[in-house]
C-alpha cells in the first residue's frame, strides 16, 4: 500500500404525491437513466469502523470493509465509482478531547480493498470530503488548523489549503461549478463562504449559537443549516450572503438534502423523524417516522429514493421520494452515519 505525503417505517399527515415534481426537477437538473440507480450505497459504521457496501436492488449488505484507523465519519466515491475516500477522523466527536486523525484512507470499489492512503503527517481531523468534477479536486475538511484542504485526486497529494476563519469546519458544501464552498463551524454557529479558486475566506455569516451538517439546493442558490439551540432550518441566499429564511422544525435538525426539483428540503430530526420542508411555503408538510438518531441523507442519483443513516440503530431508512413514505429498512453496521454513492463500473 502506498503512502503520498502531504505537500507544503410510517408517516404522518399526507401530502400530495410528488412523482411528478420529482420527474421535473430530474429534468431540470441532469438527465438521468436507468443506471444511475445501479451501483453500491456506501455506509461508514463509526463503532465498527468498517465501511459497508448496500446493494440497492436488494436492499441488504453485502460486504464490509475494514478502516484503516479510528474511526471514519464520512466518505466521498469518485464520479467514475472506482475510488472512495474514508478520512479518519480520530476516536472523538466535534470539539471533544480524543486521537486527532492524520491521514484519508482510499479505497479500491471493485476491489473492496485499500488501495492508498494519503498522509497529512499531522493530526487535522479530516472529516467532511466532497469531490467536484468541474474541478477535479477533493476538498475535505480539517477541523485542527481551521481549514478546508484541496487535494488532487490523480496524484493523491495536497495542492492547497483554504482558511475558514473558525474552529469546527465540520462540514462542507460546494458549488457545482466548484467557485464557492460552505462550510458549517459548530460551536461558533457561523458558516464560511470560500472562494475555492483563489483559496480564499470572503465572509462569514452567523446563523446561530450552535449549528450543525450544511447543504446546497440543486441550483446552488441556497444553502441550508441547522440551527441547534432551537429547532429551526436556517436558509442563507447565496447571492447576497445572508440569512434569509428560517423555518420551524418538530425538532432539532440534522442533515439535510434537497429533492431533485428543489421543491421540498429533507431534514433529519431529533430522536427518530425526518421532516418534509416545502420551501416555497416555507413550513413542515410532513414528518416520516425513522429508527433512532437520523443522520444524514443521501438522494440516489435516479432521484426515486433517498436514504438516511440512523445512528443508534445501525439501519438505513429508505425514502420512496415519489410518496415522501418510508419504505423499507436496511441492516448495516453499529453507528451508520457517512452516506456515498458509487457509480456502477
Amino acid at each position: 500500500m502506498k503512502s503520498h505525503p502531504v505537500s507544503p417505517i410510517c408517516s404522518r399527515p399526507l401530502l400530495h404525491t410528488a412523482s411528478l415534481a420529482v420527474a421535473l426537477g430530474l429534468a431540470a437538473f441532469g438527465r438521468v437513466s436507468a443506471d444511475d440507480a445501479k451501483g453500491w450505497l456506501l455506509v461508514t459504521n463509526k463503532a465498527d469502523q468498517t465501511l459497508s457496501y448496500v446493494d440497492p436492488a436488494t436492499n441488504k449488505q453485502v460486504a464490509t470493509v475494514p478502516e484503516d484507523g479510528k474511526t471514519c465519519h464520512e466518505v466521498i466515491a469518485t464520479p467514475d465509482g472506482k475510488r472512495a475516500f474514508l478520512p479518519i477522523y480520530g476516536d472523538s466527536g466535534v470539539g471533544k478531547p480524543g486521537t486527532d486523525g492524520t491521514f484519508i484512507q482510499v479505497l479500491d470499489v471493485a476491489k473492496r480493498a485499500t488501495s492508498d492512503k494519503i498522509e497529512f503527517g499531522r493530526g487535522l481531523r479530516p472529516h467532511c470530503p466532497i469531490y467536484n468534477e468541474k474541478t477535479n479536486r477533493l476538498y475535505v475538511t480539517t477541523e485542527i488548523e481551521n481549514s478546508v484542504t484541496v487535494i488532487d485526486p490523480a496524484t493523491l497529494k495536497v495542492v492547497g489549503t483554504i482558511p475558514t476563519g473558525h474552529p469546527e469546519s465540520h462540514m462542507l458544501a460546494v458549488t457545482k461549478d466548484g467557485k464557492r464552498g460552505y462550510t458549517a463551524n459548530v460551536s461558533t454557529g457561523t458558516v464560511s463562504v470560500l472562494d475555492l479558486e483563489s483559496k480564499k475566506l470572503l465572509t462569514t455569516i452567523s446563523v446561530a449559537g450552535k449549528t450543525q451538517r450544511i447543504s446546497l439546493s440543486p441550483d446552488d442558490r441556497w444553502v441550508y443549516t441547522s440551527d441547534q439551540t432551537k429547532p429551526q432550518l436556517v436558509v442563507i441566499d447565496t447571492k447576497a450572503n445572508e440569512v434569509a429564511n428560517r423555518i420551524d422544525l418538530p425538532d432539532f435538525g440534522y442533515g439535510t438534502a434537497s429533492t431533485p426539483d428543489g421543491k421540498h428540503l429533507l431534514v433529519c430530526c431529533g430522536l427518530g423523524t425526518v421532516a418534509v420542508v416545502d420551501l416555497e411555503a416555507k413550513k413542515v408538510i410532513k414528518e416520516l417516522e425513522l429508527p433512532r438518531a437520523p443522520q444524514e441523507i443521501l438522494v440516489r442519483p435516479d432521484g426515486a429514493v433517498a436514504y438516511v443513516s440512523c445512528d443508534a440503530s445501525a439501519k438505513i431508512g429508505v425514502i420512496d421520494l415519489k410518496e415522501f413514505k418510508v419504505s423499507t429498512l436496511i441492516e448495516v453496521g453499529k453507528n451508520a452515519d457517512g452516506l456515498a454513492w458509487a457509480k456502477a463500473q
